[in-house]
């Protein structure tokens, strides 16, 4: 497998928990508890539905101060930016300097299908969302009218106690650009190995644009790892979870740019046309290979140390394996008491 290269050590790195972990609030909060007293940096909240995932993030971050707390990510079209504002200025108070807003487009399947709202300009609604969020979070009376938003009156009385950073999800060359330009970090998700040097170079074109450096700019990956000696149940457990994400056209297109063009139009043929067999063939082992990190317990912790010298400095466990066994050992395996980078 190609991995990506080193690229100069710009912080230091973190090892987080991804949140919430099946099946319900409690199991989560017993994680969240767990990784504090394992000396974890961080945890961050993914926004896929069923748990509310700002409500739990408040709950961990009045709980837990050791940890730093952060979104990855909120989609920009499911809330206000009034309503981001007020929700990250509240976190704020409950977890002074520890929490970080993190934003994103989302998919179709989400906007369009979930919430039943149009998916129209991302990169514009990304950009006007976070021009708005950071005015309303500084005190300011909102007078916006944009192509995508428009806000007047509002004004955000209560102010963070410590400044929100924001970070973007990103995935090709517009979107990482823009989070490298606007963004404070970029949170990164479901690339093949060899694409990281690529997605850095655009982050890295994008803080150029504002006249600040890439070491400005955190680079946060939430990985799909599972510890195991049977990589084949992983790799199906990793292929049923994520095939319907490359069935939408964000990630196919993403996987397309990637270099995987033929795969990427098999999994859109494959789910236009229904074909369940089809769709799931197209993402062959050799590509979970390069999208997740599975394998034996040294063998993710050097794939995720080889990941940290091509530019990652906060690394998001995330186990897609249902079964609390491999969930466990999995996590386990990156607790600070036993890893390090």
């Amino acid at each position: 497998m190609t991995l990506p290269q080193p690229v100069a050590q710009k912080t230091a790195q973190r090892i987080a928990l991804s949140l919430p972990v099946p099946p319900d609030v409690e199991s989560s909060l017993n994680y969240a508890r767990w990784a504090e007293h394992e000396g974890f940096d961080d945890v961050w909240f993914a926004d896929g539905g069923n748990i509310d995932s700002l409500t739990l993030a408040a709950l961990v971050a009045d709980r837990h101060p050791k940890l730093r707390i952060g979104t990855g990510v909120i989609p920009v079209y499911t809330r206000t930016p009034a309503v981001l504002a007020a929700t990250a200025a509240t976190l704020s108070h409950l977890a002074p300097g520890r929490f970080i807003l993190g934003l994103g487009a989302s998919s179709h399947a989400m906007i369009e299908g979930w919430h039943g709202l149009p998916f129209e300009k991302p990169l514009t609604r990304v950009k006007e969302t976070v021009e708005l969020v950071r005015a309303m979070l500084g005190g300011e009376k909102t007078a916006f009218a944009g192509e995508t938003l428009r806000s007047h009156g509002y004004v955000q009385r209560m102010t963070p106690k410590e400044p929100v950073p924001i970070y973007l999800a990103a995935l090709r060359p517009k979107m990482l650009e823009l989070a490298g330009e606007i963004g404070d970090g970029v949170v990164l998700n479901l690339f093949p190995a060899e694409a990281l040097p690529r997605m850095i170079e655009h982050i890295e074109a994008g803080a150029k644009k504002a006249g600040a450096d890439l070491a400005a700019r955190e680079v946060v990956c939430r990985h799909q790892v599972v510890v195991t000696a049977n990589k084949a149940e992983a790799r199906e457990a990793v292929r049923k979870s994520f095939v319907g994400y490359f069935a939408t056209p964000v990630y196919n297109k993403f996987l397309a740019w990637c270099g995987y063009e033929e795969e990427a139009a098999a999994i859109e043929q494959g789910f236009r046309e229904k074909d369940r067999a089809k769709t799931a063939a197209a993402l062959s082992d050799d590509l979970i290979d390069r999208l997740a990190v599975i394998g034996t317990a040294e063998e993710c912790r050097e794939r995720i140390r080889e990941l940290g010298r091509g530019g990652i400095q906060t690394h998001i466990i995330a186990c897609p394996m249902p079964d609390p066994y491999t969930l466990r050992a999995t996590i386990e395996t990156f607790s600070p008491r036993t890893f390090s980078f």
